[in-house]
């Protein structure tokens, strides 16, 4: 990815430090200031593109020419470029993580110009993922035992955001996702049925069914809700003999529209009554986690759900209120004092306490330098711009988050917002060196 997708102040603010030989160490973290609404927790994605990132990143010639042919930049400015590469250190938290306000989840300590200019791009890797991950975390929390497929490509916003919201999906308990080269780059696992086209573009639904399953004989998914739901589960009910004697087994009908509750169950009686026991049903069409809340509730048995704007749009909370703020420069704290978006100052390690089953009970953030007999969370990743440890695999992420959300209390799962929200405390010292540095004149 091109160093230039970058916002402009990054390049002017670089060629002021430079002229100002403003190069001495800077330590800056990226939190999230406030939950949205309809979030009693949110869950850290992302960090190994960002890793990725920070190591590969350098600008080419073509990049180069395009900021010397802007003539706002200096010649200064120009041969730093040219050598330019991160060689700062990063401590974060692992992916899957829970977290909340003011958590630190990721650290840069790098010279000024390297923790400035990274910003941009940073955010907006951790925070689409981080935004996707909380989302299907809900999702996951409110469809226990049913599979979760991420069916939202077509209405991500754009490319990249399609293949990192089936990663993020995937580590937050999905199962797998849709789109292909997911599948390819990540190695999840994929899914997909038909669409209604395919069933219209034939003479007769059983017709489209019979190709589709000789076309893809393994463990085929059919649409029935083209034309009469119910009609076509009958029709699946009397091709499943006939397609079983070539060996081809029939893996779930998929719902897409209507009462799908309704729709639910009489295709279970249909399929039952034929014997089909092992036949799945699987939902889509404006899927979200309070619908499926609302379809499992009423009874329905539906054994898996295909979501798609809801999760890759994260549409009841399309942004999160991510920031990544200076926390000390050349040793010395600092601390953002404006109206309603103060931060706490100097570098900080998150501390989670548990009860005697693991649960969690509350966090403390304090300074770097304080010692607690918590949990800490950041844990190192860089160290002169490389990694010290190899990053875990999906599958490990996975279960951390599944261990993750396991822990959270009660009241932190549900979809309403808690009475009483998870407790991250600021530690006393902490709030003394604020406190400090609110006293001195600048």
């Amino acid at each position: 990815m091109t160093a230039l997708l970058t916002d402009l102040y990054q390049l002017s603010m670089l060629q002021a430090y430079l002229a100002e030989r403003m190069e001495e160490n800077a330590v800056f973290e990226l939190f999230v200031r406030k939950l949205p609404p309809t979030r009693n927790f949110l869950v850290a994605a992302g960090l190994e593109q960002a890793l990725a990132y920070l190591e590969s990143l350098s600008f080419t010639e073509d990049e180069i020419r395009w900021v010397e042919q802007q003539g706002s930049f200096s010649a200064q400015l120009v041969r730093y470029l040219r050598e330019f590469r991160f060689t700062g250190d990063v401590d974060a938290v692992p992916e899957g993580t829970v977290f909340f306000p003011d958590e630190p989840i990721l650290r840069v300590s790098a010279p000024l110009p390297q923790a400035q200019f990274v910003e941009s791009r940073l955010l907006n890797i951790v925070h689409l993922q981080t935004l996707i991950a909380s989302k299907a975390a809900r999702i996951a929390l409110r469809a226990p035992g049913r599979q979760l497929v991420d069916f939202g490509m077509r209405r991500a916003h754009g490319a990249e955001a399609a293949l990192f919201a089936a990663r993020a999906a995937y580590v937050a308990g999905f199962e797998g996702t849709a789109t292909t080269l997911a599948g390819m780059r990540y190695d999840i696992p994929v899914y997909g049925t038909m669409a209604h086209s395919f069933v219209q573009v034939h003479a007769s639904e059983q017709q489209a069914f019979e190709a589709f399953c000789r076309a893809r004989p393994r463990n085929p998914v059919l649409l029935v809700d083209t034309y009469d739901t119910e009609a076509a589960v009958e029709k699946v009910a009397a091709l499943a003999p006939m397609l079983a004697r070539e060996g081809i087994r029939i893996s779930a009908v998929r719902l897409d529209s209507g009462d799908l509750a309704a729709h639910a169950k009489a295709t279970r009686s249909i399929l039952d009554r034929a014997g089909l026991h092992d036949v799945g049903i699987f939902a889509s069409g404006n899927i979200d986690e309070h619908r499926i809340d609302a379809l499992l509730a009423a009874g329905a048995p539906i054994d898996g759900f295909g979501v798609g704007t809801a999760l890759d749009t994260s549409s009841d909370a399309p942004a999160l209120d991510m920031v990544y703020k200076l926390q000390s420069y050349a040793g010395q704290p600092r601390r953002k004092r404006s109206e309603g978006k103060a931060t706490w100052p100097g570098p900080k390690q998150v501390y989670r306490h548990r009860d005697g089953e693991g649960h969690l009970v509350h966090d403390v953030v304090r300074l770097d330098t304080e010692r607690s007999d918590g949990e800490p969370l950041l844990r190192p990743c860089l160290r002169a711009g490389r990694r010290v440890l190899p990053q875990p695999s999906l599958g490990q992420l996975r279960s951390h988050c599944a261990a993750e959300l396991a822990a959270l209390p009660e009241p932190l799962r549900a979809l309403a917002p808690a009475e009483t929200p998870y407790r991250a405390a600021i530690s006393e010292e902490l709030r003394a060196l604020a406190h400090r540095l609110d006293a001195l004149e600048h």
